[in-house]
């Protein structure tokens, strides 16, 4: 009997830490960089240190600029090109080569691959 309530405890114990460790592993935005394809457009975007992003064609046109944030387990955007507010995106971690469906609030889909980090610069 003490044998078996020692090892419902120490299983209990081992659940419980993996659970803690799970939850300690959050998705970290900031020095990333992804490509995806948008309305037809392949795209790479990266976002710096401070969680400023920066979003091109990949041949190199500017197509969008901001800040991005984590919010729960969303990522939510907010361009500095226009007034309509924040988007946020459902996420989770990505190690770089692997790719991931998000999902916006108003329901997009899009599949992203992350990539190894290279900062862009805003165009001149």
């Amino acid at each position: 009997m003490r044998l078996t309530f020692c090892l419902t405890a120490a299983l209990a114990l081992c659940a419980s830490s993996t659970q803690v460790a799970a939850k300690a592993a959050k998705f970290q935005i900031n020095s990333t960089s992804w490509k995806f394809i948008e309305k037809g457009q392949s795209l790479r975007m990266s976002v710096d240190a401070n969680g400023n992003y920066i979003e091109n064609t990949a041949a190199g046109k500017h197509k969008d600029h901001g800040t991005v944030v984590m919010k729960g387990d969303k990522l939510c955007f907010t361009s500095a090109m226009n007034n309509e507010g924040e988007d946020c995106w459902t996420t989770r971690p990505v190690s770089v080569g692997h790719s991931m469906m998000t999902k916006s609030d108003k329901g997009e889909k899009l599949t992203v691959t992350r990539i190894k980090y290279h900062p862009l610069s805003m165009p001149k």
